[in-house]
């Protein structure tokens, strides 16, 4: 187990890129622009039982930029949810640890999601559910910034607050960057914060590489929905990767691994 969050943060990081690398996937920028999240969500926030993944009394987390899989599987890994070695069978031939995040024989993961626009959706349902049974289980929904291109995402958000969902929070990974250029070349999303705030949301802006910044965040009282817009970068820890929108789909291999591999075990320094 890890001391910190940092520490969980920095594990992610390296498996991520031993994953991806591993594997010959994609979204290793992806997750990276996460890791930091991931981490404080899972170490400072949620309640979790990793020995009984279906406790009653957990909160739940639903990760709907679903690509990111490697990072939720990393970080579910290094909270003791299952044996590291298991990421090793990621994107491999006949394995359950697939790309996009699955729930099938993953402990820990809620939710199946790689159709973007669904997680949210999803979020609103279990919160609800939660709240008219009087129960106090936290629900937190990750979202990429170019999911909120989909239509879905903004009937939630309508729902989420005609409902009080104040048991539901958001966050959106805003990096700025989406497949193959950025967010305010496909489709702008500002002003952002203005969005939210229309739709009768608790609107909260931090570094999403800021640990502090991300605790003080999730522990702010809130009576509404609450979304938690989290600046970012692409393919965070790794130079050559940040800000970079060819690190959605490209795979680390040869000396970018090698390179990748020796920055991270310099960041932790």
């Amino acid at each position: 187990m890890f001391k910190h969050s940092q520490d969980l943060a920095n594990f992610v990081r390296k498996s991520v890129v031993q994953m991806t690398h591993d594997g010959n996937s994609s979204h290793v920028g992806s997750c990276l622009s996460i890791a930091d999240i991931l981490a404080v969500t899972y170490f400072d926030y949620l309640n979790i039982f990793p020995n009984e993944p279906s406790h009653k009394d957990r909160d739940w987390f639903i990760l709907s930029k679903g690509h990111a899989g490697a990072a939720i599987y990393a970080t579910l890994s290094g909270m003791g949810y299952f044996n590291k070695n298991f990421l090793k069978q990621h994107y491999q031939n006949g394995s359950m640890m697939s790309g996009h995040v699955s729930h099938k024989s993953i402990p820990g993961v809620e939710f199946s999601t790689g159709s973007l626009g669904h997680g949210l959706p999803v979020a609103c349902g279990i919160a609800h559910g939660h709240k008219l049974d009087g129960n106090n289980n936290k629900v937190v929904c990750l979202l990429s910034d170019g999911e909120c291109n989909e239509g879905s995402n903004w009937e939630a958000v309508l729902y989420a607050s005609h409902f009080d969902l104040s048991n539901l929070t958001v966050i959106v990974d805003y990096n700025k960057l989406q497949s193959l250029d950025s967010t305010e070349n496909t489709i702008s999303l500002e002003p952002f914060v203005d969005k939210w705030s229309s739709f009768e949301w608790d609107v909260i802006e931090c570094d999403g590489h800021n640990h502090d910044e991300l605790k003080s965040a999730f522990t702010k009282k809130n009576n509404k929905p609450k979304v938690i817009i989290a600046h970012t970068t692409k393919g965070h820890g790794v130079s050559f990767m940040e800000n970079k929108v060819l690190w959605h789909y490209r795979s680390p291999q040869g000396e970018e691994y090698d390179d990748a591999m020796i920055e991270l075990e310099n960041y932790e320094k």
